[in-house]
This record gives structure tokens, sequence and C-alpha cells, in this order.
């Protein structure tokens, strides 16, 4: 069967491999316009992202981040997985009353401000506490679509879609993050957000840190290199453009949290947009005729790559996991 995958971010590449590693005749069509991935910081975070209310979900991202050990060593190439865990952090008492409520929810019990410094020496003696998830992992998003291109060498064209009428395949998947809401008409919207990346001596930090700092959300996602992403920003808006506010808010959050990041080379400044659902849960399943969607996956892109690439290849293969009826395009 010629199976056709409209999209070469990591969610499209990663459903073309399995279909790949399965026997299909698969084609990459691929825009050339960099992805969400190429903003993410990698973060395999199932209890940081999971909406409480929503069970089918939070099984989703569960059973995606078991599967990401496996999926990384079988590109055969290091992709930045790292297993150290995530620290979740509160700056001040109106951060800690925040975040208990999710802490207690996880069942994650609470460390003292010495515990944390124990573990990451760096941090600002203002932290009041945190807590540690052993199970919350990282990957280089970056690597893992080098990898992924890599494996999958002639069968990525370049190609813009502008009507999947266009596209000559007995199986059509798209996977064209924001981009699916012109080609399938479903509601799958941009959601803003920008990024830093700081450059300094490899060794500061140790584990992925998450935290509330003075009411503001940020993460800082350590890289083996010395390169410590800091994200993100999240608005709704449909511009590519990097401000000074937004800029702002998160060194003066990073720094905060650990003041030695004040010496560090800003390197790079990145905005994307996430592709966003009324739900802010994926769309996943059959669509029309012969077409299979895959998008939407808002923050959790690159945490769903595995499972997203296995009930797909198993849907095109005529696997009817039930797992997709929760996320089926047809809800909206």
């Amino acid at each position: 069967m010629r199976v056709a995958v409209v999209g070469a971010g990591i969610i499209g590449l990663s459903i073309a491999w399995r279909l790949q590693e399965r026997g299909f005749d698969v084609t990459v069509l691929d825009s050339g316009e960099p992805g969400a991935w190429h903003v993410a910081a990698g973060m395999l975070a199932p209890g940081g992202e999971s909406a409480f209310e929503q069970p089918a979900l939070t099984r989703l991202l569960d059973e995606s981040n078991e599967r990401w050990p496996a999926f990384a060593a079988a590109l055969g190439v290091d992709v930045g997985y790292d297993d150290a865990g995530t620290l979740g952090l509160a700056m001040t008492a109106d951060d800690l009353a925040d975040a208990a409520r999710v802490w207690t929810r996880q069942k994650r019990p609470r460390l003292r401000p010495s515990e944390l410094r124990g573990r990451e020496p760096a941090l600002s003696p203002r932290v009041r506490a945190g807590v540690y998830a052993p199970a919350e992992r990282q990957v280089d998003p970056r690597k893992v679509v080098a990898a992924l291109r890599e494996r999958l060498g002639g069968r990525i064209v370049a190609k813009r879609v502008g009507d999947l009428s266009e596209v000559d395949a007995e199986t059509v998947v798209v996977a064209a993050g924001c981009g699916t809401a012109a080609l399938t008409g479903l509601p799958v919207r941009p959601v803003k957000g920008q990024v830093l990346r700081l450059r300094g001596e490899p060794g500061l930090l140790r584990h992925v840190l998450d935290a509330t700092v003075d009411g503001r959300h940020v993460y800082l996602v350590p890289r083996a290199d010395g390169e410590i992403v800091v994200g993100a920003t999240q608005e709704e808006r449909t511009d590519r453009a990097i401000t000074a506010g937004g800029v702002h808010d998160l060194l003066h959050a990073a720094i905060d949290l650990v003041p030695g990041l004040a010496e560090w080379e800003l390197a790079e400044t990145t905005v994307g947009h996430r592709p966003g659902t009324p739900d802010n849960a994926p769309l996943l399943g059959r669509l029309r005729g012969n077409h299979i969607v895959a998008a939407g996956h808002h923050r959790n892109g690159v945490l769903l790559a595995p499972i997203t690439a296995d009930l797909i290849a198993g849907l095109v293969a005529g696997e009817e996991d039930p797992l997709l009826d929760h996320f089926a395009p047809g809800r909206f």
C-alpha cells in the first residue's frame, strides 16, 4: 500500500518511520517549514502536562512516556535522551499554594529547600519547596528529527500541499501541525510560544527544572553540551514576533530561579506555534475516505510521538485500538 504522510515534523516523521518498519511504501511530503518541534524543549513530563479531568489523555501521555526509552534507543544515535528526572519548584508562598495542589494529586512527597539545593546547588535560596519526578525525562527534538530524517532518507519529498486532492496515495495521513486546519477543516489553532537558549559551561544543572516563580511558569532544560533551554510563553496569537516582554519574563524568572545564569550567553531566541484543539487533546483517527489525521498535540507533540506513531501505523494496517476512540476527529 502506498501511504503519503503530509507533514515532516516529529509526529509525521515518527509515523512514517513506523510505517516503513511495517513494510509500507511511505512518502513524507515536507513543506520545508520547521514546526513546533524546532522550538520545543523536549520535556517528557506526563505528570506536568496531564489534565486531571481527562483520564484518557493522562493514560495516553503516560503510555507514550513509557515507550520513549525504546523509541530513542531504536533510533540508534544520540538524541539527547536523559532520565535524570525533573524538579518541580515553587519560589514564593503563593507559588507553593498553587503548586501544592498539583503535587498532592500526583502523590509526590515535598522536599525542603536544603534537599533541593543538595540536588541542584545552583538554585536560589529563595526557593520555598519542591518535588522530584523521577519518571520525567527529556530528549532533544532537533536531534530526534535529524535521526528520523536519516532513517527515512529518500522517502522525504519537498512538496507543499495546498489541497489533499493533490496527494496521490491509497492512504493519506495528515500530520501537518497548525496547517492541518486548512487541509481538513478541523479546529486546530496556533498557540504562540517564545523560547530562549542559553549557553555556558556544562554541569550547572543536572535535572530539568519546572518552576513557578512569582506567578510565572518557567522551565529550564539542561543539555549535556552546556545549553539550557528556557521556556515558554503561551500566547493565543498567530504572529512570529519575538517580543521584549516575552524575553524579559523568561529571563527574569530563570535568573531568579538560578542566579548564575545571569552570566551566561543568550545564544538563541525562537518562536513557534503549538497546534491546539478546543480541548487541547490530539486529533487521532480516520477523517473521511482514505484520510487519517494525527495533529493537534498542543504542548505534548514530542512526548506523544512514540504512541501516536504506533497507533496511526496500526490504524493504517487495519488495527483499531480502542484508545483512539477518545481522540477521534469526529468529536468536533
